[in-house]
This record gives C-alpha cells, sequence and structure tokens, in this order.
C-alpha cells in the first residue's frame, strides 16, 4: 500500500532528516548523514525521476546530506552551493546569485508581511509517499534465504519505479495561471529521493520491507520556468497508484518465484487483501502488531464518539477514529541500532520460538506448493465487459457519485483478484474504465463526476438502478458486502445475455442485448501463456475447446459412415445381397386384433 505525508518548513524537514533519511532511527545532532546511515544499517538515499536531468543529475545517484538540503529544505538547485560561487564570481550580487537558485517561487515569500492573506500558509516543499508491500511479502523476506530476499528486493524497486513513472506521466500537474487554478502536464518530469527502511519503528523492531519516495513539490512548467506542483491532483490519485504499486509487486513475485496470490478478509464484511498463497497466516499477527495495539484501542474511542454524537460512527469517522487510535498507540523509535543481518537472525529465531522450525524453515516450499493449489482451480483470464459491471457496481454502491481515477483503482483491484499474479496487458484497466464510461456512466452535477447507468443492461427497467438502489439504501450491511452482491447481480445478467446469443435463441421482450459501443467490440484479454483460449467467466468452460470438440466428432461421425457405406457395398460385390427376412403377412384392411384399440397412423408393432 502507499501511504503519503507532506514535509513543510519547520518540521516537516527536521523529521525528514532526522528519522526519514536514516531509517526511522535517532540521529545524534553533528553526526554525518552517511555515517548515521551505516550506523543504522539502512542503504543511502538515492535519486528517481525524470526531472533529474535538468539538474544535472541521473536516476541512481546517491542522494547526499546538502543536496537534500537544498532541494527538499529550502527549494533550490541541488548545486546551489556551486551555482552561486559561479555568479559571484561574475560580480553578480549576493542577492541575485541566491535568488538565480531558486526553483519557482522563494519559501521567504509566503512569510513576508506583504503577502495577501491566502498566501501566508505554510508552503509544501515535498511530498512523503512510503510504498508498503503486503504482510505476507514482508515474512518471506524476513524469514527466507539471501537470494529469495534480494528478489523480493528486486520485486520492490520495479513496482516502485513503474508506479512513479506513471504518477509522473499521466498525473502530476504543474499550478498555472492566476492563483493556481488552471492545471497543466509537468515539462520534464519529477525529482524523487528514495530511501530504504527495512523494519518499523516500534520499540520491539518487526520486518516491514518499505521505501519513502520524497517527491519535490518543486517542477517546469510547460514554458520552461519552476512551479509547484498541483498536491490535490497527486493526492487524488493515491489510491490508484496504490493499486498499480500493488498489481506490478504481484505480477513481479509471481513471476520470478512463481508464487500465487490469494484474497484474505481482514476484518469482516470489508475489501480483502492479496497475499501470497500458502503462508501460515499466524505469521501474519506476529508481524503485525501495531493493527493489533491499534484494535485495542479503537473501541474506547468509537464509545466515546457514539456518546458524544448519539449515533455509531460511520464510514468516514471510522477511518480518523482509526488514524487517532494510531496517533495514540505510537511508541518511542527503537534506540539500539542492528544490521540487516543481525535483524534477520533476530526475526528466525523469534519466529521459531512462537510456532516451531517446520514453519520456518518450509515456508517457500508450501508457498510454492500452494501457488500450484490456486493454479489448478483458478484460470487468470480477463472479459473486460465482466470487470467493466464488477467495476462501476463496487464504485456506485461505494460512492454513488465518483471520478475516473476511482474506477481506475477499482479496475486495478479487480484485475489483481483475476489474475493472482499473471501478467496483464499493457493499457488493460485503462480499457476497462474506457468500456465503463462509455456504456455504463452518466455524468451527474459539475465538474467530471459521473454515477452509474444501467439502461444498456435493463432497458424495459423504469428505473435504471433498479439493482443497485436497494443495496444502496440497505444500511444495515458494510458498504463492501452490498458492492460484491450489486457486482453479482449485474454480472449474472451479463452471463444470461451471452448465453441467449450463444443458443441463437429469439430474445424475449424483457431480456437484454449486450450494449453496442461507438467503438469496436471489447475482446477478452489473452493470455499468450494460454494459448489464446477463451474461458467462460467464473465457471472455467473453455467455449473454444467444446466448439472445437463438437466440430470434430461430426467430422468423425461422417468418416465412420461413409466407412460402414463403403464395407456394405464391397460385402454385397463379392458376396451377393444378403438375403433379406420375409415380410410379416399384412393383416386385412379394417380388420382389428380384438381387445386392442386402433390408432390411425401407428402399427401394431412400433413406431411409424
Amino acid at each position: 500500500m502507499i501511504s503519503k505525508a507532506e514535509v513543510r518548513p519547520g518540521a516537516g524537514v527536521r523529521y525528514l532528516f532526522r528519522g526519514v533519511m536514516v531509517g526511522d532511527g535517532h540521529r545524534a545532532a553533528g553526526t554525518p548523514l552517511r555515517a548515521a546511515q551505516d550506523e543504522a544499517g539502512v542503504p543511502p538515499g538515492v535519486w528517481k525521476g525524470r526531472g533529474l536531468a535538468v539538474l544535472g543529475r541521473a536516476a541512481g545517484d546517491v542522494v547526499s546530506e546538502r543536496q537534500a538540503e537544498l532541494l527538499l529544505g529550502e527549494g533550490r538547485h541541488p548545486d546551489a552551493d556551486r551555482i552561486e560561487r559561479e555568479l559571484l564570481a561574475q560580480g553578480k550580487s549576493p542577492a541575485r546569485a541566491r535568488r538565480a537558485t531558486v526553483l519557482g517561487r522563494p519559501i521567504e515569500h509566503n512569510r513576508s508581511p506583504k503577502t495577501e492573506k491566502a498566501k501566508e500558509r505554510t508552503p509544501w516543499l515535498a511530498m512523503d509517499l512510503v510504498f508498503r508491500a503486503p504482510s505476507t511479502a514482508h515474512i518471506a523476506w524476513a524469514l527466507t534465504d539471501d537470494e529469495t530476499r534480494l528478489v523480493l528486493e528486486s520485486c520492490q524497486d520495479v513496482a516502485r519505479d513503474r508506479t512513479l513513472a506513471w504518477l509522473e506521466e499521466s498525473v502530476a500537474q504543474i499550478r498555472w495561471g492566476s492563483g493556481g487554478k488552471q492545471r497543466r502536464p509537468v515539462k520534464d518530469g519529477l525529482v524523487v529521493a528514495v530511501f530504504r527502511h527495512y523494519e518499523s519503528r516500534a520499540a520491539e523492531s518487526k520486518p516491514l520491507l518499505h521505501d519513502h519516495a520524497v517527491v519535490s513539490i518543486r517542477a517546469r512548467r510547460p514554458d520552461g520556468t519552476w512551479g509547484n506542483l498541483s498536491a490535490d491532483t497527486m493526492l487524488a490519485h493515491i489510491v490508484a497508484a496504490d493499486t498499480l504499486y500493488t498489481l506490478h509487486f504481484m505480477e513481479e513475485v509471481t513471476a520470478r518465484l512463481g508464487w500465487a496470490w490469494e484474497p484474505r478478509e481482514v476484518t469482516l464484511g470489508r475489501r480483502p487483501v492479496m497475499e501470497i498463497a500458502g503462508i501460515d497466516q499466524r505469521l501474519i499477527g506476529w508481524q503485525s502488531t501495531r493493527r493489533q495495539q491499534i484494535e485495542d484501542a479503537l473501541p474506547l474511542l468509537m464509545d466515546k464518539y457514539e456518546e458524544r454524537q448519539g449515533h455509531p460512527p460511520g464510514e468516514k469517522a471510522g477511518y480518523a477514529l482509526a488514524c487517532q487510535a494510531a496517533d495514540q498507540t505510537r511508541s518511542p523509535k527503537r534506540t539500539e541500532l542492528l544490521s540487516l543481518t543481525e535483524l534477520r537472525t533476530r526475526w528466525r529465531t523469534s519466529a521459531i520460538r512462537a510456532f516451531g522450525a517446520c514453519t520456518v524453515y518450509r515456508l517457500a516450499e508450501r508457498a510454492r506448493a500452494a501457488a500450484a493449489a490456486v493454479w489448478a482451480r483458478v484460470r487468470p483470464a480477463v472479459d473486460v465487459v465482466l470487470a467493466a459491471v464488477d467495476t462501476v457496481a463496487v464504485v456506485y454502491v461505494m460512492r454513488g457519485a465518483f471520478a475516473r481515477h476511482h474506477l481506475l483503482a477499482e479496475a486495478r483491484r479487480h484485475l489483481s483478484y483475476v489474475l493472482r499474479g499473471r501478467p496483464h496487458q499493457r493499457g488493460l484497466d485503462e480499457r476497462i474504465v474506457q468500456t465503463v464510461i462509455d456504456d455504463y456512466t452518466r455524468p451527474v452535477g459539475r465538474g467530471r463526476r459521473m454515477t452509474a447507468d444501467l439502461r444498456a443492461l435493463y432497458p424495459c427497467d423504469t428505473e435504471d438502478q433498479a439493482v443497485l438502489r436497494p443495496l444502496t439504501r440497505k444500511r444495515t450491511a458494510p458498504p463492501y458486502e452490498r458492492a460484491r452482491l450489486a457486482a453479482g447481480a449485474l454480472a449474472a445478467r451479463v452471463r444470461a445475455a451471452r448465453r441467449a446469443e450463444r443458443l441463437g435463441s429469439r430474445l424475449r421482450p424483457d431480456a437484454v442485448a449486450m450494449p453496442a459501443a461507438s467503438r469496436p467490440h471489447p475482446q477478452p484479454f489473452r493470455d499468450g501463456r494460454m494459448d489464446g483460449r477463451l474461458l467462460e467467466p467464473e465457471t472455467g468452460v473453455d467455449i473454444d475447446a467444446v466448439e472445437r470438440t463438437r466440430q470434430t466428432l461430426e467430422a468423425a461421425a461422417a468418416r465412420v459412415t461413409a466407412t460402414l457405406q463403403d464395407s456394405r457395398r464391397a460385402r454385397e460385390a463379392a458376396h451377393g445381397p444378403r438375403p433379406q427376412p420375409a415380410p410379416a403377412a399384412a393383416p386385412p384392411p379394417h380388420t382389428q386384433q380384438p381387445g386392442i384399440p386402433h390408432t390411425p397412423g401407428r402399427t401394431t408393432g412400433g413406431v411409424t
């Protein structure tokens, strides 16, 4: 998952340099950054992003402390010291030399008493995005051998970099015009400093492989000048980026280690999470101590809320209370500093003591065996139409009115569940979203909001939301449970229409034909490993194979008939025609055996 936090002047910058850059440990005053990182056992930070080329840096370069101070702490060029010396040598004034190193508006401008009140707020300097893999990935990374650990770290690198690339290519926008109301795509890309951590910040450390990607708020406008990123645009797409990161991480793990994924329901009635199949679920509780602390503190906060407001907290208020419980139960940072080798030894010893050596040492073997069982049961095929109705049903029941990035996040969740780690075709998530927008939505209100429109599936209903409206009003069930019921109803409607089309029957007045899109009819995703076979969703029936089998049986029956006819003609040519038995004497006309009624068109011996 991806969590976010802003970096502002003052406390935000201090936390960045004293905590994030040194593995969330303690950094004594006066300790150089590289020495503090070596002492904490974490690797140095590296630069990422396409915007580095303008600043004279390349992806993979080590982040020095001075560069981070200038860019992430002051909004200036990372080589500002050198540029300032050169300008001073050319005779420029100190003020002009310093102003030439500032990227965009100086921070001091917001603190000036001459600025407007709207601009007196503390500006952002950077955005801290934390990339965390699923819980079972942390467990496998901490308890397996060094080779598997390195593979999982490489999967983390690939998934994180691809997600950052999507953010800078498709999401990142620069503020433009008066008051920053207009948005334009950035000219070059983002500038990101990535810092890797190995453990949680709790006093009793637990394995937690995660990366802090600190995105600089400074970027170039289309005309080449520097400005600030649109923070609200980035934050609105965090959930879509989160699902994309999870999807890429699952695919990398499956491709490199052969493991499969399965959904795990963390909270009854809530959205499940994808975990590596075959890893003992007890290890998740051993690794996730923070969750238990939050769950212990949450009931007291919820009781106080209900006593104060007179009703139980809703979904949004419940999330706010969970964040409050997390802040209250946050333990102080660990003072003991250990290397990764020492940490892994401690984690393995703790897990063996709690669950036994067999659980730890056979972890990878059981994951491979579970993957074989998953692939025997689940066939990774994506149907664009079924994915579209599933996406629109879940998002509508959960939100009512929604935007495009909500659909994109749900489409990626659908791909994660259906494929279980198998690779998806590039752009398939965008294709699912476009199908939803074209066929199953209509605009609502102002802006770019939309809502579900099911007239393509239910043309004879007076209300196009006939299936979804009762579910949205049923407040006794959790929202996601109602969303799954709605998705199942829409999927059954699509399958019924497809069965009618395959059987060639005439549609009844209340039946529905598949909606005719304005573009070519979308074809289901075909995985190369399955030789292009199309599967009937949910049932796993290979439609193409059934059709080929029918044609093969008809051809075989025709060959058998021709062979029998040839054999009969050859036998008659050699031995003459076979003698036929004498026909039975026909009864006289208009006669009838006693006791047997006569039926026109039938004889006493069989069927006409």
